[in-house]
């Protein structure tokens, strides 16, 4: 037994040295892959490091060339956020802003809900064509579409109004909406509508009671996309409005402070940081309902 007990223990050793081994790989696999994407998190975050930094900069830090652009050589400041608030109707483009993305939202929800229900439920042969043709408007350069849109603006009697973007921004955000919707609403097996239309409800109250709760992760979607395309669109903002209270953020912003070649640079860099937060926050309030929606089934097995 003692001449069997050596080899024995030389096998448990190096099954323990092996298992060692292959943790040890795990956990510098796991630390490498972790360090890879605090890395990339890094390099993503430094613009945005760099505006927040720049927002509270001393005129005379900023424009040394000698200074790092990421830490403040001199004191901060928040005289230029000040500035933000107090000498421009900031806060007055950021109520248009809300406004005018909350009303295409709605407009965007009831028009491409009915219209990707009846391309991805209705079986008919222009379908696919019509589905075909409503993508094809998305792909329409906006520097190609305004000038007939301004005629269409101008015979409405929108011009110089929020009004003017309202009802334009929806030709940009219902097509790409549809697409989206069609996606997750084929994902959703048929049976969910059958089943509750043979519990009595009709095809409305089916689509409204069975199918766009679990279409919800996709609503949200077209509700965070529709509204952020909607506060960054600036072609459509610049050609349809002109008087400044009736400016939305992305062009009362750089139309108050790029006066000529004075730049209030400090201040751009606070508009740009104050309005990226809170989109940012709302985006990754709902993210794991966008995980959700291409990842969960739609019926229980």
């Amino acid at each position: 037994m003692t001449a069997a007990a050596g080899p024995a223990r030389r096998g448990a050793r190096e099954v323990e040295r092996l298992r060692r081994h292959y943790a040890l790989r795990h956990v510098a696999a796991r630390c490498g892959v972790y360090g890879a994407a605090v890395l990339a998190a890094l390099v993503c975050a430094l613009p945005f490091l760099w505006s927040l930094v720049s927002a509270f900069k001393q005129n005379q830090d900023l424009y040394d060339p000698d200074s790092n652009p990421f830490f403040f050589n001199k004191p901060a400041t928040p005289d230029h956020v000040t500035f933000l608030f107090t000498d421009t109707p900031f806060l007055t483009f950021v109520a248009n802003t809300l406004i005018v993305g909350a009303l295409v939202v709605v407009i965007t929800l009831l028009l491409a809900l009915p219209a990707a229900y009846s391309l991805a439920r209705l079986d008919r042969p222009w379908g696919t064509p019509m589905g075909i043709g409503i993508f094809m408007v998305y792909l329409v350069p906006p520097s190609l579409l305004f000038l007939s849109l301004t005629r269409v603006v101008v015979w409405l009697h929108l011009e110089d109004s929020l009004w003017s973007m309202i009802v334009v921004y929806p030709t940009i955000t219902v097509p790409v909406s549809v697409w989206l919707l069609i996606g997750f609403l084929r994902a959703v097996p048929k049976d969910v509508e059958e089943q509750a239309m043979v519990d009595g409800y009709s095809r409305l109250g089916a689509f409204l009671r069975a199918v766009l709760p679990l279409v919800f992760p996709g609503i949200v979607a077209v509700v965070v996309f529709s509204f952020t395309l909607t506060a960054s669109e600036f072609v459509y903002a610049l050609a349809f409005v002109s008087a400044s209270p009736q400016m939305v953020v992305s062009t009362g912003v750089p139309t108050q402070l790029v006066r000529g070649d004075v730049f209030f640079w400090q201040s751009l860099q606070a508009a740009t940081v104050i309005t990226a937060v809170p989109i940012a926050f709302l985006f990754n309030l709902f993210l794991d309902r966008f995980v959700t929606g291409f990842t969960m089934g739609a019926v229980k097995t």
